[in-house]
């Protein structure tokens, strides 16, 4: 295969939700292949780490914005613009996924019938509107240079309904469900990325999603081996499973592909 594919050198890439796990790895992924990388975060802090880890540093950039505020993202393009002067790759990877502080009471709030409506209005605020944001205000750089690639980044429950079995431990106990919130926004944006997809088609905008599976990172063995259980491939992903995949929807590789929703999940949705 011609490596000149999959060839970023001089791309400039936005990657939200830059400074956690898998959004490192974006990072790291987008830099290895030659592009500049604009590692964004509300924690610039966590933003100039993952700078300084990436392949010569000095070529990427470190900034924060929030991305559920239009003027905060708005600020950053013209920072951006005035960097680099072009856009070409947008990851939209910034999400939330539930977190309960307190154990004793997760299972009780995380049941459908007592999910807390202040939770599920942040899921909405950062899983769609983020995405919706940011999209408007970095594609419109994409738009007027005709070219561009924007990557929402889903998840396999967007795509199927959470098997709550797997959050109940070796007693039977069900210490957790996975929510509703998490599931509604991210089936929202592979839609979103299909009507982008349609939409920007005529001005050189490719719109795809990246729907990746659970991520080994330090849970419960219980739920790693009821994880395992139900994938194919028998294992949880490492956090450097999607980097190829981000770097195939980024680059020209995949220059005849658009409204997609790359599946890389070790088969959980297979069966």
């Amino acid at each position: 295969m011609n490596n000149v594919l999959f060839d970023l050198t001089g791309k400039i890439a936005i990657v939200t939700g830059a400074s956690g796990l898998i959004g490192s790895h974006h990072c790291r992924a987008l830099a290895s292949h030659g592009a500049h990388v604009v590692v964004a975060d509300i924690d610039i802090e966590g933003c100039k780490r993952v700078v300084d880890s990436l392949p010569n540093p000095s070529n990427h950039f470190a900034i924060s914005f929030d991305v559920t505020n239009k003027k905060s993202i708005e600020a950053a393009k013209v920072e951006i613009l005035l960097q680099y002067n072009k856009i070409d790759i947008l990851v939209n990877n910034a999400a939330i996924n539930d977190m309960f502080e307190n154990p004793a009471l997760a299972a009780n709030q995380s049941m459908f019938e007592h999910y807390p409506e202040d939770m599920l209005d942040k899921s909405m605020q950062v899983n769609i509107k983020g995405v919706f944001l940011c999209s408007q205000v970095f594609g419109q750089a994409m738009k007027a240079q005709k070219k561009g690639s924007i990557i929402n980044i889903a998840s396999t429950y967007g795509i199927v309904g959470p098997d709550q079995s797997i959050y109940k431990d070796q007693f039977g106990n069900q210490s957790f469900y996975k929510s509703a919130a998490y599931p509604i926004t991210k089936g929202a944006v592979i839609n979103f990325t299909r009507f982008l997809a349609a939409y920007w088609g005529k001005d050189g905008i490719r719109v795809n999603t990246l729907s990746p599976g659970g991520v080994a990172n330090g849970q419960d063995t219980f739920f790693v081996q009821n994880y395992t259980a139900k994938t194919p491939i028998g294992r949880m992903a490492q956090p450097n499973d999607y980097e190829g995949a981000i770097v195939f929807l980024a680059s020209d590789a995949s220059s005849y592909m658009t409204g997609a929703n790359l599946i890389v999940d070790g088969g959980w949705t297979a069966i």
